[in-house]
């Protein structure tokens, strides 16, 4: 029988440069003196280099099969969010792509006309600054449904525009923003319309109630797309949520009186507004009904619970969420039905 030693072989894997494979094998010594020693080495060597491959060559390949689909499962993206950039092209272009002590971005953003800073002769066009895939930095800390911070979940669209709001000190101790609110300009507005319908037809999870302005989702900090957008111009192209009118009036000539603030604040997160009910009129109270009046009721910016505003919020409860509406006893209030309206 042929004796046997124990060899040692360092070999390294072509593909990874540190990756370094130390062997150790019985190989037989040579019988013959014919049979130099490097001979020997170098067919022991070889051998084991061969079972290496040989292995590797026999590992299973990946397959991934698509055959079964769950049913279980929602789109990332859930909401569209609009804001008014408080700038002009170059100023909010600047902002939404260089870094900063605080960065922030949209997926896309949108010039007006007649913006000195925008390139001369180039007809306006959606610029889209993130993938949608990509998370933009543009929502903030903010809520809407069951949701918080709704970069996650949503699509970010800036709009060049001009107006803003700041909170600035005065003689009279006022403590409400200072705004200045711009019309938008119709061609840009024709250019959100385009995208909208694109971004809703790939996006079936925004429903109407889901596209949302920055003030909805962070109404405490929060004014735009202000008090001048055309969400009723949006509606009617159906993109966004509006109201029935003839509901809004029924509420508003037959309720026998306001309901309470608490209640007002449950019909405000029935809706999707991120209120805590607190049944108190205080000041995140305030900054929400702010919010749902810039949004739904621009000609009454009071923050106070007054009958337009209640019958609008109830009227949109009745138009999207009926089921939910009819089974919570404590927001049902004294509409009568349409028929019993008079209008002398």
């Amino acid at each position: 029988m042929a004796d046997f030693v124990m060899q040692q072989v360092v070999v390294q894997h072509p593909a990874d440069e540190q990756g370094i494979l130390m062997l150790k094998y019985f190989a037989p010594l040579p019988q013959t003196s014919q049979v130099s020693k490097f001979q020997w080495f170098l067919c022991s060597a070889l051998g084991s280099l061969l079972l290496i491959i040989s292995g590797c060559s026999q590992s299973p390949q990946l397959v991934i099969e698509h055959q079964y689909q769950s049913e279980n499962r929602n789109d990332r993206i859930r909401f569209i969010v609009l804001h008014y950039t408080a700038g002009n092209w170059q100023q909010s272009l600047h902002v939404l792509t260089e870094p900063g002590d605080r960065p922030v971005s949209a997926h896309y953003l949108i010039p007006q006309s007649n913006d000195a800073t925008y390139p001369a002769n180039t007809p306006l066009k959606v610029y889209q600054l993130v993938a949608e895939h990509q998370r933009a930095w543009h929502a903030g800390d903010s809520r809407w449904e069951d949701r918080s911070g709704l970069n996650d979940h949503s699509i970010g669209i800036e709009l060049v525009n001009t107006s803003w709001c700041e909170q600035l000190p005065n003689q009279l101790k006022d403590r409400g923003p200072l705004c200045v609110v711009n019309d938008f300009d119709p061609a840009q507005l024709q250019l959100l319309l385009a995208l909208l319908k694109d971004i809703l037809t790939r996006n079936p999870d925004i429903t109407p109630t889901r596209v949302l302005g920055h003030s909805d989702i962070v109404p405490i900090r929060k004014q735009d797309p202000g008090s001048r957008f055309p969400w009723q111009w949006l509606a009617s192209h159906g993109i966004g949520a509006w109201y029935d009118v003839a509901v809004m009036q029924r509420y508003w000539q037959q309720l026998p009186q306001l309901p309470d603030i608490a209640t007002i604040q449950r019909a405000l997160k029935l809706y999707g507004y991120g209120i805590e009910v607190s049944g108190e009129h205080d000041e995140q109270s305030r900054a929400y009904l702010l919010a749902f009046q810039r949004h739904f009721v621009p000609e009454q910016l009071t923050g106070e619970p007054d009958l337009k505003t209640v019958a609008v919020l109830w009227a949109l409860l009745e138009k999207y969420f009926q089921t939910a509406l009819q089974r919570d006893p404590s927001l049902h209030l004294s509409a009568p039905a349409a028929d019993a309206i008079t209008t002398g």
